[in-house]
């Protein structure tokens, strides 16, 4: 079965680069699953049990709160569409994060059940698989401009930066999912690793992994338009780009708009 949608997707894009090197030749395939599954025992991804990870039909988990049942077999229910696509595709460049999410995930709900309301743990895991983007640097002043919203600092004064001293790598599979048809307020929740900018996906993967605990919090992410960043956007070398107060706000604006507006969507889903 095809996936819906992906005829949409540009694989040069520069959002694509964490996931460029299987998606388009799994994707391609009828037998996107299998390519998915091969792929993932040769890198030898696992769940936190030490299980392979395997994708099966999206009907599989029955009943079964779907972390839980990952958690529980090491087999993801993954429907033909481009949403569970690029959550396999991250699976598979970052198994250790994805792993630890799940262990995570699965713990609150075994102690908690499914609710209509997450609870600030849960939350902070869901926005950072969904909607995360890695910031991988060893600049603090960079990630403290960010912080603070100081946009000019981070995108415009600093903007040789983001090819010398951080990279971007996006986690959240529907981040993804959006940036297939890009637009200028496509805001993500990023999160800091502490590497250097040409660290290896599997540096950057054990180094996430390691930092997520369970006290991660929603107040760990920075809202981040992920178009403002240098070489991402053409339209973005304009300096007026970053003069839309829509979406390049003060950081109070920011804190009350976007990143409640977020979480409280991810609550209700």
């Amino acid at each position: 079965m095809e996936i819906a949608g992906i005829t949409k997707v540009d694989w040069s894009a520069p959002w694509f680069a964490s996931i460029y090197e299987a998606g388009p030749a799994i994707c391609t395939s009828d037998d996107w699953r299998g390519g998915l599954d091969r792929a993932a025992q040769a890198r030898g991804a696992r769940n936190f049990r030490g299980q392979g990870i395997t994708f099966v039909e999206s009907d599989a988990a029955g009943g079964e709160p779907y972390e839980s049942f990952i958690a529980r077999t090491g087999r993801i229910p993954a429907r033909a569409n481009l949403h569970d696509l690029f959550n396999g595709l991250i699976w598979l460049q970052l198994p250790h994060s994805k792993a630890q999410l799940n262990r995570l995930q699965s713990a609150e709900i075994a102690r908690d059940g499914v609710g209509t309301v997450r609870g600030a743990l849960r939350d902070a895991l869901t926005l950072i698989d969904e909607n995360a983007v890695l910031l991988v640097t060893r600049r603090a002043d960079m990630i403290d401009a960010l912080h603070a919203h100081d946009w000019p600092a981070l995108f415009q004064r600093e903007r040789s930066a983001w090819t010398t001293d951080i990279s971007a790598v996006i986690f959240g599979h529907a981040l993804l999912e959006k940036l297939v048809q890009p637009y200028k307020a496509i805001t993500a929740h990023a999160w800091h690793v502490p590497l250097a900018p040409d660290a290896s996906l599997d540096e950057i993967d054990r180094c996430m992994a390691a930092a997520l605990d369970d006290l991660v919090s929603p107040r760990d992410l920075m809202p981040l338009p992920v178009l403002g960043i240098p070489g991402w956007c053409a339209e973005n070398e304009e300096p007026d780009f970053y003069s839309d107060r829509t979406v390049y706000r003060p950081a109070k604006m920011r804190r009350q708009s976007t990143l409640e507006k977020q979480s409280n969507e991810t609550r209700r889903s």
